[in-house]
């Protein structure tokens, strides 16, 4: 079936967006017209052009391209530095006609590559768009980027410290209890959305104490993005701001995003002088109990194959690079 496509706003295609992620194979976080209408505001750079296209069939809206456009270069909307996936948003069972259309939007477009970064392996897109491309003459390289970690959760929090192997069952029980005796300790959320502006210069502090990397990854540019999305997020609840406390100091914090009953542990940071004490890895811990407690069904750890998450028993799925080429 041929498709039709237009080129529309984050306010025009709002409504649309949202109901077409509720009834697709795949949703995220990061596909929400909501955080990425914020990134968009803060990060989107002179010479990108916006380019959201909804894709139509005559009677209903078949899917939506969030792509930016920079000289001859296509690409998701977003970047990998802040976010941890990408894809098409598409209506379940209408994807080989959504990609299709895709194909026809490219033609005519100006481009020499469309470079789709975060592509998780179970998207629809590593599964059609490389033999549509191919049948139209283009060149496909495919490359896999980085790996997405994370936890399926059980009923209980009982039922997940089984789930681990035995030495990472043993550690987070004993660091638990070696804290509890050690120190005066307290975790706590915050989830309204002024309490999440007041604590975010705490936790920025603390995400460029942890490592050295993240304290350069927290450029002026990055930390306003931190400053603006994340009280816009809370306030629609889909934000969570976790802090452990040792005798009344913020030691670790995490930002959660809550959404269509999965959390993501987006980022985090500790106080270094207190690392003895395992709050970081604690807290991380606790905040799986937290979505445990409240019925979710996935935690996820997101990109990166860190040690600490195989210990919170994570596992892996493959995030992928497709490029199309002229």
């Amino acid at each position: 079936m041929d498709l039709s496509f237009s080129l529309e706003s984050f306010r025009s295609v709002d409504a649309e967006w949202q109901d077409i992620l509720a009834c697709s194979d795949h949703s995220s976080i990061f596909l929400t017209p909501y955080w990425q209408g914020a990134w968009w505001e803060s990060m989107g750079a002179d010479g990108q052009e916006l380019r959201i296209v909804k894709f139509t069939d005559g009677e209903s809206t078949v899917g939506i391209a969030p792509l930016m456009k920079d000289g001859g270069l296509i690409t998701f909307l977003g970047s990998t530095d802040l976010w941890d996936m990408h894809d098409f948003i598409v209506v379940r069972g209408r994807e080989h006609d959504f990609y299709r259309g895709f194909m026809e939007y490219l033609e005519g477009e100006e481009w020499s590559e469309v470079r789709l970064e975060s592509v998780p392996e179970a998207s629809h897109t590593l599964s059609h768009l490389p033999t549509l491309a191919a049948e139209r003459g283009r060149r496909v390289e495919q490359v896999e980027e980085d790996t997405l970690m994370g936890v399926s959760l059980p009923g209980t929090w009982d039922e997940y410290l089984m789930g681990l192997r035995k030495k990472d069952r043993h550690e987070l029980r004993r660091k638990l209890r070696r804290l509890g005796e050690a120190v005066d300790y307290r975790i706590y959320r915050l989830s309204d959305a002024n309490d999440v502006a007041d604590a975010m210069d705490d936790f920025l502090d603390l995400m460029g104490q942890s490592r050295e990397e993240k304290s350069r990854f927290l450029t002026d540019e990055r930390y306003t993005f931190f400053r603006d999305m994340s009280p816009r997020m809370a306030e629609l609840g889909l934000l969570h701001l976790f802090f452990l406390e040792v005798e009344g100091v913020r030691t670790a914090a995490t930002v959660c995003f809550d959404y269509n009953n999965v959390w993501y542990l987006y980022n985090s940071g500790h106080n270094t002088d207190y690392a003895a004490l395992g709050t970081s890895f604690l807290l991380k811990a606790m905040c799986i109990q937290d979505a445990i407690g409240e019925g979710k069904a996935y935690f996820d750890l997101l990109r990166g194959t860190e040690q600490y998450k195989y210990h919170l028993g994570a596992t892996g799925r493959g995030l992928y690079t497709l490029s199309i080429l002229r």
